[in-house]
């Protein structure tokens, strides 16, 4: 349990987390892939009655969920959403996870199908301090990409013309967007200075 949570308070989200938040409408049905320890649904059902599940795969995020009172599955996301096929969710969430899918536009295809829109957070691959780490020979090492070259479970880095071009390929429409350096709010040159991207997108009608 946090110190805050141990004193009766209600614990802040991860900065992305909060930009999600405030992007969900009020009684919303959520589903959240890669949910970790259900911070964002938990505060979803506390302060805008939304209802919802994750879905996770680490039994410490499962148990903290059900702990904080989140519906969870505990199913690896790229194993296919087909359980939800008979539902519609006004947003499917993934955040920070869509970098160590192995199939990903089929996990986006899927969110599609399962939810009116599809919010999605990554590390910025196109910070310009990965870049001079590169060009010192180094791999990058960040807050947002804690991991070394031989252990990270990343596959997919990307920046923020890479995803939004992958959005448009697929027939994404963004409809809003957000981009924060170390949790604060980044209103320019994004793509050279943001460490993490948040999007909000939906399918175009064919």
């Amino acid at each position: 349990m946090s110190s805050a949570a141990a004193r009766g308070e209600t614990p802040r989200l991860r900065p992305d987390l909060a930009v999600i938040a405030n992007w969900i409408k009020p009684g919303a049905t959520v589903l959240d892939l890669g949910c970790g320890d259900g911070a964002l649904l938990a505060h979803l059902q506390r302060e805008k009655a939304c209802l919802g599940y994750g879905v996770e795969i680490a039994d410490a995020s499962v148990l903290a969920c059900v702990r904080r009172g989140v519906n969870v599955i505990q199913r690896d996301i790229e194993a296919g959403l087909g359980m939800f096929a008979a539902s519609r969710f006004d947003v499917v969430v993934l955040s920070m996870a869509i970098q160590v899918t192995h199939q990903t536009e089929r996990v986006l295809r899927e969110m599609s199908e399962v939810g009116a829109e599809g919010i999605v957070s990554f590390p910025n691959f196109g910070r310009w301090s990965h870049a001079w780490s590169i060009l010192r020979g180094r791999m990058p090492v960040s807050r947002e990409m804690p991991y070394e070259w031989y252990n990270t479970p990343n596959l997919h880095l990307a920046t923020l013309p890479d995803f939004e071009d992958f959005l448009a390929k697929f027939g994404y429409e963004v409809s809003a967007s957000a981009f924060l350096k170390n949790g604060k709010p980044v209103n320019w040159l994004a793509g050279l200075r943001a460490t993490q991207a948040i999007y909000r997108f939906r399918r175009v009608a064919s």
